[in-house]
């Protein structure tokens, strides 16, 4: 009876640290999430401010971001934001990705440089932008883009925006929120965990632009097999300690 109640807890010990083994990245939040023309992200992140969530690939070999930002815009609300502001936290300054919601319903990507909180006007970015799409699902509008960046740590600003005039977005809530909806992002390579934390308050940007340029290679396959090693390392190690903790109990 002894040893049967030690192989109980042996194996439910096995099983706990199998678990934690398995990469946060994949946790419900980054995994329950599916995205069209099957693109996959090494890393994931839930932001702090406003329900939003970043997926993302960052090839340190080439310096760009392969990004899928997900948002549900604000109660009548038809847009949707994510930017980089190059020189300092918040709003001013940043260089913004927009999907905008249109009267016929169909969504558009554009660009924004975000200069004064007074103007907000369509332009080219700051640094190259590649693949800029945006559709809407479940209530959600979702920005894709592959986007050159200045380094490693990136001030990161996000934002869900009110009405949709003509083709113009019109101001976002000033709820709290959407004053603090700014962080630092700390890329990471494929085949390891991202996260984007430490919320700056400032009000957040209200970007983005339709851009066309050559397409930047996808980092969809490196991301699927990033993902797959790691999940069947841990998975290998995980049972390997499960099965040593059952012969050492039996």
């Amino acid at each position: 009876m002894a040893a049967a109640a030690a192989v109980r807890v042996s194996l439910l010990l096995g099983l706990a640290i199998l678990l934690a083994l398995v990469d946060p990245a994949y946790s419900q939040t980054c995994t329950s999430q599916k995205f069209s023309s099957n693109r996959l992200y090494a890393n994931c992140s839930k932001l702090p401010k406003l329900g939003a969530t970043l997926h993302y690939t960052y090839d340190a070999s080439n310096s760009t971001l392969d990004i899928a930002y997900t948002a549900t815009p604000a109660s009548g609300g038809a847009w949707v934001s994510w930017a980089i502001n190059p020189t300092k936290t918040g709003m001013i300054g940043s260089q913004a990705l927009m999907a905008l919601k249109l009267s016929n319903g169909s969504v558009v990507a554009k660009t924004y440089n975000i200069a004064n909180y007074s103007s907000i006007v369509e332009s080219k970015l700051s640094f190259d932008v590649w693949n800029l799409t945006a559709e809407a699902s479940n209530g959600s509008m979702i920005i894709f883009a592959t986007v050159k960046v200045p380094g490693t740590s990136l001030n990161q600003v996000w934002q869900i925006g009110g009405a949709v005039d003509g083709t113009s977005p019109s101001i976002h809530p000033l709820e709290q929120d959407n004053k603090e909806s700014t962080s630092k992002l700390e890329l990471v390579s494929a085949g390891q965990n991202g996260t984007a934390l430490t919320p700056t308050p400032t009000p957040t940007p209200t970007p983005t632009t339709n851009t066309t340029s050559t397409p930047a290679p996808s980092q969809n396959d490196s991301a699927a097999v990033s993902f797959l090693r790691r999940t069947d390392l841990s998975l290998i190690s995980g049972l390997a300690l499960l099965a040593s903790s059952v012969v050492i109990f039996s």
